[in-house]
């Protein structure tokens, strides 16, 4: 969500200053409306959006609805969230499938908007759900069109209609045309056709377009718009509404760094919704809209739901339930340990899913330093191990440690690190799955989360023990203790030195007592 990050720390911080105010007056809220416009303005949002926005968030923020809320200033971040899902479209709209296939989808949008490769992401995404897809390549005229819908579709893992090299050559409303019989023939129950595009709007690229719209009679035609295009875009939207006269739009390019806001105009100035959002280079960045999501994520009020989807479409329920028996009975493994690694690489970057969190646009500097590629290097250390090895981290000699270490690339502190934190893993899981409280590193146990009488029995445990700070005295202490006999009591106190050395004894002399002394080397061991 880089393209709204900047509309979303201005939103974020105008709110933060009116959760601070108790009551707010309408001097508060003018403010904060004008606030709000200045940020919409700043992301190129369309000027007439911003005002019919803005002009139903204060009426609303000085209606009664607020004034009689217990949170006035959450009422109005609940306000602007309602407004900004119904300027974004307010429901999300599905795919409209044709009731006798196939299923005919034309994309449509200026040259550079990222049409082909969309072709290829909705094809995948089809796929996925059990549909047969078939690219059509209608861009005749753009170099080397054709070819790189082929290495797309061959990505996607999709069939591919080129009956034309393209490169100028061929009738793009022929091609439309023929691949439908094609494709009822081959028994394929979706087609996309991608049709060509151009550096701006012109009479020829319309014209072609309408053509190929009656020839093939689409059931969706997808307006695929560049989010980073700028105040283009309502202009841009509303001539190919007028030319063409789309169904639906697709926002491409939300991992950009540009101000976007524009992209948030579209629905609203042409009433057409928005269905579909691509958010990466790669064929699986590829997302149904949702309104509301999109929404939160705007305000950082996060996205579990898709953050919720994700994960389930990528981990496997069975492995899950085999992983948690694992923990329960002690035999979780590097192994183990490299499958969920993998699986989590699987659901898409990490950044992203942690950018879904509520509250992460605070956490932007982190996020920006998070390093993907360490979930790599911990594959390659473990890949580097032999099966002994993996099953039984307690052969991880030095040696061996070294030899890993080479073959993976990385040092012998990288692979004690990896080591470090699987057996805190396993250990804090192992926990969990018997009903136990774990101990977070460098935090103890959990505060307030001790079950039955486990925390007296602790506490009671824990002052029945010696509380010295000296550990050879205290392991001796102790050691009396566990014999049922009474703890001798130092005479004289300890002048600093190390381990008791130099203080007085149990028989009130300088040296330290044997069992002193035995307790040290225990410890020193």
């Amino acid at each position: 969500m880089a393209t709204f990050g900047n509309l979303s720390d201005r939103l974020s911080e105008t709110f933060k200053n009116l959760r601070t105010k108790g009551k707010l007056s309408p001097a508060d809220v003018d403010s904060t409306v004008r606030e709000i416009r200045r940020a919409l303005l700043d992301a190129d949002v369309a000027l007439e959006v911003v005002k019919e926005f803005t002009g139903k968030v204060r009426e609303r923020a000085l209606g009664d609805e607020v004034n009689r809320a217990l949170n006035p200033a959450q009422q109005v971040v609940q306000i602007v969230n309602e407004e900004l899902v119904q300027i974004l479209g307010g429901q999300q709209r599905r795919l409209e499938f044709a009731k006798r296939p196939p299923t005919i989808i034309m994309l449509a949008g200026l040259q550079g908007a990222g049409k082909t490769t969309l072709a290829g992401k909705l094809a995948k995404w089809l796929a996925k759900d059990n549909h047969t897809p078939l690219l059509v390549a209608a861009d005749l005229q753009r170099p080397n069109a054709v070819n790189q819908l082929q290495v797309v579709g061959g990505q996607a893992g999709v069939a591919v209609y080129a009956p034309e090299p393209g490169n100028g050559v061929g009738n793009p409303v022929k091609v439309a045309k023929d691949s439908i019989k094609f494709a009822v023939d081959k028994q394929y129950d979706t087609v996309i056709i991608d049709t060509a595009g151009r550096l701006g709007v012109d009479a020829d690229m319309m014209k072609q377009a309408a053509d190929i719209r009656r020839a093939t009679n689409p059931d969706e035609v997808l307006f695929v718009i560049d989010a980073m295009i700028g105040q283009d875009a309502v202009a841009t939207a509303r001539a190919f509404q007028e030319g063409v006269d789309f169904t639906g739009v697709v926002l491409t390019k939300l991992d950009g760094d540009a101000r976007g806001g524009a992209a948030l105009s579209v629905a609203s100035v042409t009433g057409r919704p928005i269905i579909f959002a691509s958010t990466g280079e790669t064929l699986d960045d590829f997302e149904a809209f949702h309104p509301d999501r999109m929404a939160s994520r705007i305000l950082d009020l996060g996205d579990i739901l898709s953050l919720i989807e994700q994960a389930q479409s990528a981990f496997d329920e069975e492995e899950a339930r085999k992983v948690a028996e694992k923990f329960a009975t002690d035999s979780f493994t590097l192994d183990d340990f490299l499958k969920q690694m993998q699986q989590l690489r699987n659901v898409g970057s990490i950044k992203k899913m942690m950018g879904m969190l509520p509250g992460a646009g605070g956490l932007k500097q982190q996020l920006e330093n998070f390093d993907e590629r360490e979930i790599v290097r911990t594959e390659a250390i473990i890949q580097s191990m032999t099966p002994a090895e993996r099953t039984n981290p307690k052969l991880l000699n030095g040696s061996r440690r070294l030899r890993i270490a080479r073959g993976s690339g990385m040092t012998v502190t990288d692979v004690n690190s990896l080591v470090q934190r699987f057996e805190q893993a396993a250990k804090m899981m192992k926990t969990v799955a018997k009903g136990g409280v774990p101990n977070v590193p460098g935090m103890g146990p959990i505060p307030g989360a001790g079950f039955g009488g486990g925390r007296g029995k602790q506490q009671a445990k824990k002052k029945s023990g010696s509380r010295s700070g000296n550990p050879a005295k205290r392991a001796a202490e102790n050691a009396a203790r566990a014999a049922g006999e009474k703890p001798a009591v130092t005479a004289g106190t300890s002048g600093g030195a190390g381990f008791g050395l130099g203080s007085k004894g149990p028989n009130g002399s300088a040296n330290p007592s044997p069992e002193e002394l035995e307790a040290l080397q225990r410890f020193l061991r």
